[in-house]
């Protein structure tokens, strides 16, 4: 029954797994971003860099459900969320041990560091790193634009992947149809193989022939 499989259940399973992954490595990546250089940070005023992570997020959260060959179009909106998720919930650890370390050591010259990934850190910093997406739009936009960009384009290619993967399971049912031999037609044991010729009709024109001794 394994090509009745819709893939759902895979598909969710190893799609969360890929946006924890994901979370954790732009967490890291917004608590390391101080420590690069400044020419990388600051170029397009900040904009390219990210936007490359949430495109690499949605990239690996959607070949991940694609891996499982899934059916069913559920897993569309889901990866949507699951890459849109991943980068809301990366920015929110990053920035809240990244908050939460500098309470905890004031006056620090040096940047934050994965050394200060701890948990009173992370829970010290959440809520204002929370409240940073309650600022009006004109201020956080930048935020938002990273979870649509990464929610946007695990939604096409996740149903690019389902469309593909469904259209193919059709075309293999064809072929498979089209091959498989059919039944011969019932005959009952003693019927001719041949119909019986029919009997001409009678003609009340056509003379008939004498009768032989």
């Amino acid at each position: 029954m394994s090509h009745k499989r819709s893939g759902l259940l895979s598909g969710l399973i190893v799609g969360l797994l890929a946006g924890l992954i994901c979370a954790a490595g732009l967490g890291a990546a917004v608590l390391l971003q101080e420590s690069l250089p400044g020419d990388i940070t600051a170029f397009g005023n900040g904009l390219p860099l990210p936007l490359a992570l949430s495109l690499v997020i949605a990239l690996v959260v959607s070949f991940a459900m694609g891996s499982v060959r899934p059916r069913t179009f559920v897993l569309v909106p889901i990866a949507t969320l699951y890459a849109g998720g991943a980068v809301a919930t990366g920015q929110i650890a990053g920035l809240a041990i990244m908050i939460g370390s500098a309470q905890r050591t004031p006056g620090r010259q040096t940047p934050a560091g994965l050394s200060d990934i701890t948990l009173p850190a992370f829970t010290e910093g959440l809520p204002e790193a929370l409240a940073l997406y309650r600022d009006p739009l004109t201020e956080t936009w930048p935020a938002w634009l990273y979870i649509a960009v990464a929610a946007l384009t695990a939604l096409v290619l996740v149903t690019l992947r389902v469309t593909r993967v469904r259209r193919s399971r059709r075309v293999q049912e064809a072929e498979v149809e089209a091959e498989e031999p059919r039944e011969p037609e019932y005959r009952a044991p003693f019927e001719p193989a041949q119909a019986p010729a029919p009997k001409p009709t009678t003609d009340l024109f056509t003379p008939r022939k004498p009768a032989r001794d």
